[in-house]
């Protein structure tokens, strides 16, 4: 045999051996090949019946999620309502403070039972416009105490005339801490 068929023959053994050595090594780990691809495929299938039990939860509980919100804005929608008519409520009790004034102190000119009525409109606005409940309720004292002062001058003017002084006064005292 020539050298050349040597040296052929002999890379025709050593690619034999590498695949025969290869074949054997893959034979021996088939088994774990296998159950590797079974683990990998289960894997994936738990994962995925874990994504779809997430799905579903997250599902759940933006149902849940929208129907607290819509029932908390029909709340709001009903609590405004309620306060808008409160706020007509109050307009019309000063609309008859001024009609009282006007009566109580016919000898004045309507100029300061439109001056009282303002003045309780804008105590009244103040209050309703306030977002912290502390200045609400000061407001609100405020225009308790003036329109008390006022109802207390009319009663006093129907008896004795005269100006409504207690009304002016708390005016007088507002501009003051102004």
């Amino acid at each position: 045999m020539s050298l050349v068929q040597r040296y052929l023959n002999a890379a025709q053994d050593f690619i034999r051996r590498s695949r025969d050595d290869n074949l054997r090594w893959r034979r021996a780990r088939q088994q774990d090949e296998a159950a590797l691809r079974q683990a990998q495929t289960l894997a994936e299938q738990a994962l995925a019946a874990e994504l779809r039990k997430q799905a579903q939860l997250l599902e759940h509980e933006l149902a849940v999620l929208k129907t607290r919100n819509h029932n908390e804005l029909e709340m709001v929608k009903i609590q405004c309502q309620q306060d808008l008519q409160d706020y007509k409520q109050y307009l019309q009790s000063l609309d008859t403070l001024k009609s009282s004034l006007r009566q109580s102190y016919a000898h004045l000119p309507e100029a300061v039972a439109f001056t009282l009525h303002h003045h309780a409109k804008q105590l009244l606005n103040r209050m309703w416009e306030s977002q912290q409940a502390e200045e609400k309720m000061k407001t609100e004292l405020q225009l308790l105490q003036f329109m008390a002062a006022v109802h207390e001058d009319s009663v006093t003017g129907l008896q004795h005339g005269g100006m409504p002084e207690k009304a002016l006064g708390l005016i007088a005292d507002v501009k003051e801490m102004n």
